[in-house]
């Protein structure tokens, strides 16, 4: 089994083995691209690249699929969490119709690779249902239809759905999909290897310098051409930290008792957030996969109870055998509802991004490989104006922008820095935690099952918001960026690069 940026397991990290690069860097080389994040974007970015003749290197932090692509639910669909209704309104019809485009050609893609490369990841096409509960969700639908059918997205409406849930109306999407994702990138990892490519695991990247030859600092030190961040969230500090607001989504792994019972295809209620379903088969085996019930990260205090929360609804429509698989994730929400994929603003031309795809990650890594592969080897796309990193909406996404940095400047107003040592701790039992404040420092404490205390600095990193405790991860997580480091402050997600700092524990001296 691989690691995941989370003590819970996913259903895909479960079934896979470390992937293991074969191919070393060269001493002195400059690449033509370095790719930092072994995650889906960042491998299928590489992969476009390399095969197009460019020489490319892949920094990964961690080990191969360890966040965001370890614990997606794998939905790929051209039904996107921000409807066409909202992108005709905010960016018109035409950027509306280019969106649907993107999303038909990143699952062509993902189906093309599968093929040449002869992947082996469950791929299959599936139709996608949505569905409503009541008259406004009923009215959220028709919009929801007419602009589909408006941007050119086939759907219907529709009598059946494949989930036993009670609803009123609902539409289906044809030539949806779904796939294992780790497999699929394990996939592109070999391919892109035996191209040339090279990966380098366990390898943090801290920071990067220079104009046409950029040096890349951390636990290793190289040098590119150029620099692509398909990191989820770029390191450093940087404008579109303002602009991607940080959530949390829950997925359950799920035997029914009877096999009848999975679902055949993909599909969604309306609520807000909204929960989602299907059927993953791996060794054999099915499992429904149902998610959501989304939240701000660190703004829940009881993470725990949202997994029995999404426990109970998924008892209440299926005949439940045992829930396997438990598991979070974190994906970041785009300011105005359409990623940032292109210049890193406040960077050099060559420096590259692709963040803020919300919950549609599987379909707009491939978007942001069409569309970085395409900008570094000098080719036109109309993706780089329609997702460019540097736009201003301040109609679209002035409310989400101002509400999002008032809770930041909330969190960093009136916090105390961390002392360097403690004399007195707080009663806590096995696996609690709490940020605490004593004397002129606010420490961050867990105690594990073991009894033993583990205290560090609370102040994330990356901006010094101060981090909440994850319950169900048994990690701390900052409210302000998404952030995320384990009990003894390693960072698990970024946009922090640096550890948090250790809190010696001792009798003290006054």
């Amino acid at each position: 089994m691989i690691a995941r940026d989370g003590a819970c397991t996913s259903i895909w990290q479960y079934s896979m083995e470390p992937y293991g690069p074969t191919n070393k860097p060269e001493a002195g080389m400059v690449y033509d691209v370095a790719i930092v994040g072994g995650g889906i974007t960042g491998l299928s970015t590489a992969w476009l690249l390399q095969k197009a003749g460019k020489r490319c290197l892949v920094l990964e932090a961690k080990n191969i699929g360890f966040g965001t692509t370890g614990g997606t639910t794998a939905h790929l669909n051209t039904m996107l969490d921000t409807p066409y209704h909202v992108m005709i309104k905010n960016f018109g019809e035409d950027n509306a119709k280019l969106v649907a485009h993107a999303a038909k050609e990143a699952i062509a893609l993902i189906k093309q690779n599968i093929d040449d490369l002869r992947i082996n990841c469950s791929f299959k096409h599936v139709p996608g249902y949505t569905f409503a509960q009541n008259e406004d969700e009923a009215k959220e639908l028709d919009d929801m239809l007419e602009s589909c059918q408006q941007v050119g997205v086939e759907v219907a409406y529709t009598d059946r759905i494949p989930v036993p849930i009670t609803h009123n109306k609902a539409i289906v999407f044809n030539n949806q999909a779904q796939f294992h994702p780790l497999q699929y990138v394990y996939g592109l990892a070999k391919a892109f290897e035996e191209a040339g490519g090279v990966i380098v695991e366990n390898t943090r990247v801290k920071g990067i310098e220079g104009d046409d030859v950029i040096s890349i600092t951390g636990d290793t030190t190289c040098q590119a051409k150029a620099v692509v961040f398909a990191t989820h969230i770029p390191i450093g500090i940087n404008l579109l930290h303002l602009r991607c607001i940080p959530y949390r989504t829950y997925a359950l792994g799920v035997r029914l008792k009877d096999e009848k019972d999975y679902p055949y295809g993909l599909a969604y209620d309306c609520k807000d957030p909204y929960h989602y379903y299907r059927t993953q088969e791996i060794d054999g085996v099915k499992y429904l996969i149902a998610g959501g019930c989304d939240h701000r990260t660190a703004a829940e205090e009881n993470t725990e109870k949202i997994f029995l929360q999404l426990e109970a609804h998924v008892r209440t429509h299926f005949d439940v055998e045992e829930v396997i698989y438990a598991w979070s994730s974190q994906y970041f929400e785009p300011a105005d509802g359409l990623p940032y994929i292109g210049h890193l603003p406040g960077h050099a031309a060559n420096v590259l991004v692709a963040t803020g795809f919300g919950g549609n990650g599987m379909i707009y890594s491939s978007v942001a490989a069409i569309t970085l592969s395409k900008m570094l080897l000098g080719e036109e796309t109309p993706y780089t104006k329609l997702f460019d990193p540097n736009r201003v909406k301040p109609v679209a996404g002035f409310v989400n922008f101002i509400k999002h940095n008032a809770t930041v400047a909330g969190e960093m107003i009136g916090k105390i820095w961390p002392a360097d040592k403690l004399n007195a701790l707080v009663e806590l039992a096995p696996g609690d935690a709490k940020v605490v404040k004593y004397e002129d420092a606010t420490i961050a404490l867990h105690k594990d099952e073991h009894g033993n205390l583990h205290a560090i600095h609370s102040s994330c990193t990356h901006m010094k918001c101060t981090i909440a405790w994850n319950s169900a991860e048994n990690s701390w997580d900052c409210p302000c960026h998404g952030a995320r480091f384990s009990i003894d402050g390693e960072v698990l997600t970024g946009p922090a690069s640096t550890d948090l700092e250790a809190v010696v524990i001792g009798r003290g001296d006054n």
